[in-house]
């Protein structure tokens, strides 16, 4: 434990696995009161049980961040909690899979943009409208590697998360003289049950993939929790409306083969 975050408060969407719950226990790691959301009451409730266990401050609150009112509800739940909202990771997100835009089925399309943008436009703006009440706080969204450059095949989420990385500079502009900073990560390639699946059926493709990483490995999730750890806090209270990579510099640019 630290006291990095010592007397804040603040919620994790999709923190029941993966990139989001690795940001929770970072936050609580740091002294946070963590709220834990999720679609997934088991994995939402593991990730408190992780957070107790080291100490920490959690409580779990089911939402579907598609859904305006399910997103004010877990707001208001937070703030009921702990009394304030000082931070929030907007990280919940989907991928539809990959496939050519004339072959993509619109409704693929309609959810993507549901769950990966108007997500985070209702955590953002009742985040914000909690944050004023109370002097403040700090945001982080959830981009991708995907929201600084296209994606074949990805047209649904590239569209999504170049969106998420617009959206967290405009807001940045409106908000700052209100001592609200909010700021996106974009995750490289990073390891996930998903992934470690993936790799143990397809090794000749996942070797292709390390050797096309400037870091020569994927991050970890903690990799990811730490920056929006960082983030949340006053040390980075200078950084406002920015994306940052991590993705042990892949978005650099390309090797040479």
């Amino acid at each position: 434990m630290t006291e990095l975050l010592k007397d804040k408060a603040g919620l994790v969407t999709a923190g029941g696995s993966g990139i989001g719950r690795a940001s929770a226990v970072a936050l609580a790691k740091a002294g946070a009161k963590v709220m834990v959301s999720d679609v997934s009451e088991e994995g939402g409730r593991e990730t408190v049980k992780l957070i107790k266990e080291g100490g920490g401050e959690a409580q779990f609150f089911k939402c579907d961040v598609s859904d305006e009112d399910q997103v004010k509800a877990l707001v208001d739940e937070t703030v009921s909690a702990f009394g304030k909202l000082d931070f929030a990771h907007n990280n919940a997100g989907i991928n539809a899979g990959q496939v050519k835009i004339g072959e993509l089925d619109s409704n693929d399309w309609d959810k993507t943009i549901k769950i990966n943008l108007y997500g985070i436009f209702y955590c953002v703006k009742h985040q914000i409208n909690a944050m004023l009440k109370t002097g403040g706080g700090a945001i982080v969204n959830s981009a991708s590697g995907a929201g600084l450059e296209g994606s074949p095949n990805m047209s649904p989420y590239t569209a999504s998360k170049h969106g998420v990385v617009g959206l967290t500079k405009s807001v940045a502009l409106e908000y700052g003289k209100q001592n609200i900073r909010i700021n996106s990560i974009a995750p490289g390639a990073t390891i996930t049950p998903a992934i470690e699946r993936w790799a143990e059926d397809n090794p000749e493709q996942y070797n292709g993939v390390l050797e096309s990483l400037p870091a020569g490995e994927m991050s970890t999730p903690e990799d990811q929790g730490n920056v929006v750890m960082f983030l949340c806090s006053d040390l980075a209270r200078q950084i406002n409306g920015v994306t940052v990579p991590i993705d042990g510099g892949y978005t650099a640019g390309k090797l040479q083969q």
